[in-house]
């Protein structure tokens, strides 16, 4: 294709993270990419809205990056959103458990380890070698597995970190997952383990710049755009519908598929993908003024309740709750019932619960049990014109932001080199 007068157009479906990274790579090289998204917004479950109850914008769910995700802090840097994320310098991590105000700041880094006051409370050095356990395990075991729930870091480190990091229990997250995030991060010291936040909100930071900078590259976007079938012959994808609609892809052209996984496995026949992981569970409660959480940083982990990481954005607190599928059972009343007095604890309040705004995502992630995980695709298909790109795809990470970003890259890259 190189020598032809013709340089082939590039359909990418899905404007998530992982569609609007692969558009930005194919755009910086030249190639023309026309996006189609079936919501009426890009950006997927990174994403920002206002609502109406607390009068406030606020993001889809939280989310916190760390220095460490080298692939989305580029993605960053090239939609011209650097300014938009704040590095929390030096790293530090503040947890307390609800149950009896105990209260600690992991500050990794240096000699931390000998360090008393920049580790877990009663922990001892030697402990923090057992992260060696899950960097080096083997696909089949669990988190539980390589770091057993009797361990002395597991209620006040592990389990936090890792079911935060793979929404599931530590019983069924994958060890091996929950090491490549240690192995990138903490493992790495301190400079890769500086919180990135964004302090206008997951749109602000990561989708609206990127939306401009697409539009400057010449990307034709397509919201409210549903892709209804793939069409194959032989060895390539020939065309796609689109609402109804068939659009040739013509020779030299090539399609990346950048939807969630059940939308793929629809799309593409003998597809195997990984299920739907459990659901996560946030909560916005807009206070009568700013909000300053324990230990002085914009988040804080929670230990001994339901509420597991909160975050603070002007007089909104955000709160997380992963492999919440028994609380998304729940009606929205009794979840921010539920979460309030986590809140309440933390930050001291009385009264009564504020205004709350209840957001479950059900299909948050894929399943990231070692099961689930072998059944992650390569970028690569069976077809020479299709990649595939989302954070349920075989990046060796847990799905996240950093996963989204990096599998966009790869399947543009995979693009680029069929070329």
């Amino acid at each position: 294709m190189s020598g032809s007068a013709r340089v082939g157009v590039c359909h990418v479906i899905g404007a998530g993270l992982a569609g609007l990274s692969a558009a930005l790579r194919l755009a910086e090289s030249g190639r023309p990419v026309r996006l189609y998204e079936q919501a009426p917004q890009a950006g997927g479950r990174c994403r920002s809205f206002y609502d109406a109850t607390l009068d406030r914008t606020i993001d889809n769910g939280s989310h916190l990056a760390l220095s460490g995700n080298h692939a989305l802090v580029d993605y960053a840097r090239r939609i011209g959103a650097g300014a938009a994320l704040v590095e929390q310098t030096p790293a530090a991590f503040p947890f307390l458990d609800v149950r009896n105000g105990d209260a600690w700041t992991l500050r990794p880094g240096g000699l931390w380890l000998f360090d008393p006051q920049r580790r877990v409370p009663h922990s001892r050095p030697w402990q923090y070698l057992a992260a060696l356990r899950a960097v080096l395990a083997t696909a089949g075991q669990s988190v539980d597995d390589a770091l057993p729930p009797d361990g002395a870091l597991h209620e006040r480190l592990w389990r936090p970190l890792a079911v935060s990091a793979l929404n599931a229990p530590t019983a069924r997250a994958s060890a091996r997952l929950f090491g490549s995030v240690m192995r990138e991060t903490l493992l790495r010291g301190e400079s890769a383990c500086r919180p990135l936040l964004a302090p206008q909100g997951l749109g602000a930071a990561f989708v609206d710049p990127a939306l401009r900078r697409l539009a400057e590259l010449g990307v034709v976007l397509r919201l409210g755009a549903r892709v209804d079938t793939l069409r194959f012959e032989g060895t390539r994808a020939m065309g796609l519908s689109v609402d109804g609609a068939m659009i040739d892809v013509a020779a030299g052209d090539s399609v990346i598929l950048a939807a969630p996984a059940w939308v793929a496995e629809r799309l593409i026949p003998g597809l195997t993908v990984p299920p739907p992981g459990p659901a996560i569970v946030n909560a916005h409660f807009r206070l009568d003024q700013l909000v300053r959480l324990p230990g002085g940083l914009p988040f804080l982990g929670l230990v001994g309740g339901t509420a597991e990481w909160l975050f603070a954005r002007g007089d909104v607190v955000a709160v997380t709750v992963s492999a919440a599928d028994a609380l998304a059972q729940e009606t929205a009343e009794s979840i921010a019932a539920s979460l309030w007095r986590d809140v309440a604890a933390a930050l001291r309040l009385d009264g009564p619960s504020r205004p709350c705004r209840v957001v479950k995502e059900r299909r948050a992630t894929p399943d990231q049990a070692p099961d689930s995980v072998l059944r992650r695709p390569p970028a690569r298909t069976r077809w020479d014109n299709l990649c595939l790109a989302g954070d349920w795809t075989d990046t060796g990470l847990p799905a996240s932001l950093e996963a989204a970003v990096r599998s966009g890259d790869r399947a543009a890259r995979c693009v680029l080199s069929a070329c």
